[in-house]
This record gives structure tokens, C-alpha cells and sequence, in this order.
């Protein structure tokens, strides 16, 4: 062999070598179907008027279907030269126009087997670092040509799958860095530490991000603040269908926390994949910023640049919570758009009011939805939570709860019920009643999901003495 071959040949292996070492990376290979690939291969079938549509990830020794719009049921076939195979190897779109007059293709078992492909163009996915992992392919059984501007196209659609990868990767790497995060602190109370077991047993794997999206979007379990009860509870409507509705708390510093708590509009999958981007850019943004309105305004606007996000928009309130020597707590709160807070106090201390609890609606001036407009303004307020204080936030399906046939229980039955509630039962009563509440008191049960976020500061409220 020549020496110019040979180094021909070192240097495609060591092309190839990398570029698997990408796709490992990726960690896309056989995770389960996800709606945002498959919506493209439609889209790409739509446009371009043809049957079969693919999104593949070239590995070793086979093609894999991330998404396959008209082939149902193959989910991967040999790595057979002619088709993807070929078309990872160019920095270009590569189009065969008639695959039987193709050399390289002829022979491919798409071409040659019962589908009898004819006609195949395809745009590589072509990572930030040049790697090319896969393909984005158009595939008609009838020999076709396509104009340069329709191949232009086409490789605007691998970069949209391409940013969808990246985002993917993104979500990836904010699950690991948390995870490592999360073992660097095995000082912390065995409740977390339990917690994070489970949550990494219940995901099996990395890999399956995609399918596991639903249950990253919750904490597994809160962790503990000395000096403060917490309780929390999830309410799903539908075994079936994903919600958009999260919380999470979480210590920033020495005697400092954050929390956060909202829902994002619609349902399905979209909404629990933009649900889960919420959930960690209030979590990385927490961590840089003390003011909940910024962290808001880093939400507004990630939303907004996210190209996956589409229209969608969320709802939330973001919080910090100071502990005090006198054992209480100083909050702050931010609101985007969320229904208000409730402060629970015991009636003895504000005077006579005919119900155990005096109910304080905690209602930011202003606040506009998060992911909506550029130009969103978000409203703040600070509070103190004494020994005896309950704060409850909740997502919005908890005053829509159908109580009759024509009758919602609404922001005066929930108050009402709250305020019926002894304040000084602290947060895991309280929430437990909400759930009660939900079980027992409505029609057929919530028709939306109810996130609910109690905390309580333990001990009673010192009364003013006469005089």
C-alpha cells in the first residue's frame, strides 16, 4: 500500500473515532421516540411531499432511527454503504436523485429490499465541533430530483433536529453536574441523601432522559431547613398524560434557601420537556443571584430564545428564604403571572376574626406571564414568617376544582377553607387536608394538576401583653 493510502486511511479512522466518541456523547442510541424528532420528520415529509422521512444516528455498525415518519416499526438496519452511511462522510447535503443508477446505493438494503427506495437526500447533523452524527433524510420510492433551494432547506432542518440535540445534551449535562453536585454533600441530612439514591435508582439510565423527563421534573424529596417544617404534594388528573406543574427548594449558602413553584401552559410531552428547562434555568439562576426578579428575567428570556419552546409560557413565583436569630424566617417573593400566595397566622395574634386562621393573600404588584413578552416586567414583595406562620403556594388547578356540577371551589372556597384551618397546625397538615380536600370534595376529582409547597415556621406566636 502506498504511504499516502495508508495515511489516508490513519487519518479516516481517526475520524471516524472521534466522531463515534461524539455520538457517545450524545448519549442518543436507543432512547426511547420523542415528539420533537418525529414532528420534524413529518415536517420534512410534508414539505417535501414525500412518504418517508428519517432522523438517524450512524453508530458502529448499524443506522439507528431516532425518528421514522412513514416506517413504522424499523427502529435500525445495517450500516450498508450508499445511503446515510455515505452521507455522513460529506460536510454537504448529499442527494440520488435515482438510486439505481448509483453505484454505492444500488446495493443498499433500502434500496434493494422490499421498500424499493428510489429516490434519497439527506442534510448531515453537524455537531458545534464538526463532528457529523447522523443524517436528516428525505426517501420516495420514485426516482425525483430537488432544486438547490430545496436542499438548502432540507439542511436548515438537520440544523433545527441539531439544536434539538443540543438542548437535549444541555439537559443531560445539568442532570450530571447535579448528580455529581449531590455526591460531593454526603454530610447532608439522610432525607436528601435517600432521596437522591432513589431518584438515581428510578432513572435507570442517563440515556433515557427523554422518557424519564416527567420524573425529573419534581424534586424527589425536599430537603431539610432547620427552623422549618416543609411539605409538598403533586396531584396528577391524568394517569396518561405529562403536566407542566413543578416546584423545588433548595439551599443556596449557610441559613439560606430558594424555592420556586409554577406551571407551564398545555400538557403532553412538549409541556414536560419545557417544563424541565424551566425547572433547571430557575435552578442554575438561583444559584447566581440573590433576587428572585433576576431570576425570573433569566427565565423570561431563556424561554423566549429557546426555538423548541414555540408559544409556550409559564407561570411562577420565586422565592428566597433568610432564617432570623429569632427563629423566624425573612422572605422575598417574586411573581411572573402566578396566583397568589396565601400567609396563614393563628387569628389570636391579629385579632378577632371568627376563624382560627387569618388568611393574607400574598399578591406582588404586578407580574407579567414568564416566556410571553421581551419586555416582561416581574413584581417582588418581602414578608416575614414568625413561629405559628404557614406560607402556601399552589398551581392554579387547585381553585379550579369543580366542587358541583356548575360550581368550582374558587378563590373565596379556597380561602374559606384555609382559613378554617388551624394556622398552627403547620405545613404537613395543612397539606394533607389539601389533599383530603381534593379526594373527597370534588366532582371527579381536579381536571387539571395541583402542585402544592406548605412551609411553617414551628412554635407559637408570642401574644403582646396588656397594657
Amino acid at each position: 500500500m502506498p504511504p499516502s493510502a495508508a495515511a489516508d486511511r490513519e487519518a479516516a479512522a481517526d475520524v471516524e473515532a472521534a466522531r463515534i466518541e461524539a455520538v457517545r456523547r450524545y448519549d442518543i442510541l436507543d432512547t426511547p421516540p420523542d415528539g420533537a424528532f418525529d414532528r420534524i420528520a413529518a415536517l420534512a415529509a410534508r414539505l417535501f411531499d414525500v412518504p418517508l422521512a428519517t432522523v438517524t444516528i450512524v453508530d458502529v455498525d448499524r443506522i439507528w432511527f431516532k425518528a421514522a415518519h412513514g416506517l413504522e416499526g424499523v427502529r435500525e438496519i445495517g450500516r450498508d454503504p450508499g445511503l446515510c452511511a455515505s452521507a455522513v462522510l460529506g460536510d454537504g447535503a448529499l442527494v440520488i436523485p435515482d438510486t439505481l443508477l448509483d453505484d454505492v446505493a444500488r446495493g443498499n438494503s433500502l434500496v434493494t429490499g422490499s421498500l424499493g427506495i428510489r429516490f434519497y437526500a439527506a442534510a448531515p447533523l453537524v455537531t458545534r465541533d464538526g463532528h457529523r452524527l447522523g443524517t436528516l433524510n428525505i426517501l420516495d420510492t420514485v426516482p425525483r430530483s430537488i432544486s438547490p433551494q430545496d436542499t438548502a432547506l432540507l439542511t436548515e432542518l438537520a440544523d433545527i433536529v441539531m439544536d434539538e440535540l443540543e438542548l437535549r445534551l444541555s439537559a443531560l449535562q445539568a442532570v450530571r453536574d447535579e448528580r455529581e453536585r449531590a455526591a460531593a454533600k454526603e454530610q447532608l441530612a439522610g432525607v436528601e441523601r435517600e432521596a437522591r439514591i432513589r431518584a438515581e435508582r428510578d432513572a435507570s439510565s442517563v440515556a433515557a432522559f427523554a422518557s424519564a423527563l416527567q420524573r425529573t421534573l419534581l424534586p424527589p424529596a425536599l430537603p431539610t431547613v432547620p427552623g422549618l417544617e416543609l411539605a409538598c404534594h403533586y396531584h396528577t388528573a391524568s394517569a396518561h398524560e405529562v403536566g407542566g406543574d413543578f416546584y423545588d427548594l433548595f439551599a443556596l449558602r449557610d441559613g439560606e434557601w430558594a424555592f420556586f413553584l409554577g406551571d407551564v401552559c398545555g400538557r403532553g410531552p412538549e409541556a414536560a420537556a419545557l417544563t424541565s428547562l424551566v425547572r433547571h434555568t430557575l435552578r442554575v439562576s438561583a444559584q447566581h443571584t440573590a433576587d428572585p426578579v433576576a431570576v425570573l428575567d433569566v427565565l423570561n428570556k431563556a424561554l423566549l430564545e429557546d426555538v423548541t419552546a414555540g408559544s409556550r409560557f409559564c407561570t411562577a413565583v420565586v422565592g428566597t428564604l433568610t432564617a432570623r436569630g429569632d427563629g423566624g424566617f425573612d422572605v422575598r417573593l417574586a411573581t411572573g403571572g402566578h396566583p397568589p400566595a396565601y400567609r396563614l397566622r393563628p387569628a389570636d395574634a391579629a385579632g378577632g376574626t371568627g376563624t382560627p386562621t387569618v388568611v393574607e393573600a400574598v399578591r406582588p404588584a404586578g407580574g407579567m406571564l414568564v416566556g410571553a413578552f421581551p419586555q416582561a416586567r416581574f413584581a417582588a414583595t418581602a414578608l416575614r414568617l414568625d413561629p405559628g406562620d404557614t406560607l402556601l403556594l399552589y398551581t392554579d388547578g387547585l381553585p379550579e376544582v369543580r366542587t358541583g356540577a356548575d360550581r368550582w371551589l374558587g378563590w373565596e372556597g379556597l380561602e374559606a377553607f384555609l382559613a378554617a384551618r388551624p394556622a398552627a397546625g403547620g405545613a404537613a397538615d395543612l397539606v394533607d387536608a389539601t389533599v383530603e380536600l381534593l379526594r373527597t370534595q370534588t366532582l371527579e376529582g381536579a381536571e387539571d394538576d395541583v402542585a402544592l409547597l406548605a412551609m411553617s415556621v414551628p412554635g407559637v406566636r408570642p401574644v403582646p401583653r396588656a397594657g
